[in-house]
């Protein structure tokens, strides 16, 4: 089994991983809704509601983490779930970071609250220890009481309207490992294979490699952990890395395969390139799409590869690319990809994916001097401005490129505010009409001039 802190230190760039834990119904959920922006949690006043994982990003001071939504941690109740969110809260336990342990300041101190406690206290993992629903200050004073749970100064928050959590989330930042730059000395590009169980990224990897490397077998699940493996062949070197498949989080029932989730999870955000497996017999689905939105919300370059191909019947001299116009649109807006149909077993096209996906890494890190960026860009603008809103005549004066991992640009103006985003969809789009940017996402920022 790989260690995932060896895959951490071979990096350039460490995004921590906070997990937020507490008995039932502490406000957990909601914590994670605020801290990622989004209600994507549910939210109910009945405890239990959360079961399976949730998973986002922070961003907070110009820097960026992964969050974990846990359910809530109970010890001899009569939900049937009760063990089963158990053993996941001690592995998000055991993986993260750092832990939000939250509590509520309304009924102090509970026996679950010490169990918890003892668990942190004896995982020796850096621990914040919250109390919230703090929504009045006469609360605040009875948030002393938590001091005697051993795990330092409560920080007094309320999830529901925000108080207190800026400067949680600036603690949070100092604890949390910096952006530090890798130890070793040769630095080598990340190739993660994702996907949905059982569309072949196992084989592919041994495919590959020219060797069963990785086991296989037709059932779905079947690799649990990133296997990460040195590539040197044709002119290529690499790190490739096989991951478990991602499923919807309603069929993540194991503790091993939330386990698995998790690093795959983490695989891609330490990626530079994401090789996202398809199944050509089922074609792009719901969950498909979600791993895809992960990839580009890390802002990874993508290579996406439909494979089993030698299983669809019938094939006229259209079907390919009938087939690539439907995933494209499936994909849009971002569909400036490479689609590659494969098929491992018989050894099609796998040396295509190769080519791709090393392509996509070259285009993520290139560098455009701004010059070229000038003499490309002000005139397409000139030829079609950004509209006048509210008899304000909007004039973008000049383009350069941001210095970071993935391609990003700032566009300098007299009235950034008022530039809508379909405009910006179309600085993008000339943009990859100047310059080879497939597969790779493209950040677009208005700044004042």
């Amino acid at each position: 089994m790989l260690i995932l802190r060896m895959q951490l230190n071979l990096r350039r760039k460490i995004m921590g991983i906070v997990a937020i834990v507490g008995r039932p119904n502490v406000g957990k959920s909601t914590l994670f809704n605020r801290l990622v922006g989004m209600r994507k949690a549910i939210v109910d006043h009945v405890a239990g509601v959360t079961r399976d994982r949730h998973y986002g990003f922070c961003e907070w001071s110009g820097r960026e983490f992964s969050v974990i939504d846990t359910g809530g941690f109970a010890l001899n109740s009569d939900d049937v779930f009760e063990s089963e969110i158990r053993k996941q809260v001690l592995f998000a336990i055991e993986e993260a970071d750092l832990i939000l342990f939250v509590t509520e300041v309304g009924t102090g101190i509970t026996d679950y609250d010490m169990a918890i406690a003892n668990i942190l206290r004896r995982s020796k993992k850096r621990v914040l220890l919250v109390t919230n629903k703090v929504d009045t200050g006469d609360r605040f004073f009875d948030t002393h009481i938590f001091y005697s749970l051993g795990l330092g100064e409560p920080y007094a928050i309320s999830s529901a309207t925000g108080s207190g959590t800026g400067d949680l989330l600036d603690r949070v930042l100092e604890l949390l490992p910096e952006d530090q730059p890798s130890e070793e000395k040769e630095e080598l590009p990340h190739f993660a294979i994702v996907g949905r169980p059982n569309v072949g990224k196992s084989s592919l990897t041994n495919a590959l490699l020219g060797e069963e490397r990785n086991i296989v077998t037709p059932v779905a699940g079947t690799t649990r952990d990133s296997i990460m493996t040195r590539y040197n062949k044709f002119g290529h070197e690499f790190m490739l890395v096989d991951t478990a498949g991602l499923r919807k989080r309603n069929k993540v029932k194991e503790d091993l395969e939330f386990y698995s989730v998790l690093r795959s999870v983490r695989a891609i955000e330490q990626s530079d390139v994401c090789i996202l497996m398809i199944d050509a017999s089922l074609g792009v689905e719901a969950q498909d799409m979600s791993i895809f939105n992960l990839i580009i919300k890390n802002r990874k370059g993508c290579v996406v590869v439909v494979n089993k191909w030698d299983t669809i019947p019938d094939k006229g001299a259209n079907t390919m690319k009938d087939f690539k116009s439907f995933i494209l649109k499936k994909l849009a807006p971002f569909n400036d990809l490479p689609v590659i149909f494969t098929s491992v077993i018989k050894k099609q096209r796998i040396l295509e994916v190769l080519e791709a996906a090393s392509q996509v890494y070259r285009n993520r890190s290139t560098k455009i001097a701004t010059s070229k960026l000038n003499e490309a860009m002000l005139p397409e603008i000139e030829n079609y401005p950004p509209p006048a809103i509210k008899g304000k005549f909007i004039k973008i004066k000049y383009i350069t490129q941001l210095p970071t991992p993935a391609p990003s640009f700032a566009f300098f103006c007299n009235l950034p505010q008022y530039i809508r985003d379909d405009y910006k969809r179309f600085l993008e789009n000339k943009l990859r009409s100047h310059f080879n940017l497939t597969g790779v996402p493209v950040q677009i920022f208005l700044r004042q001039k």
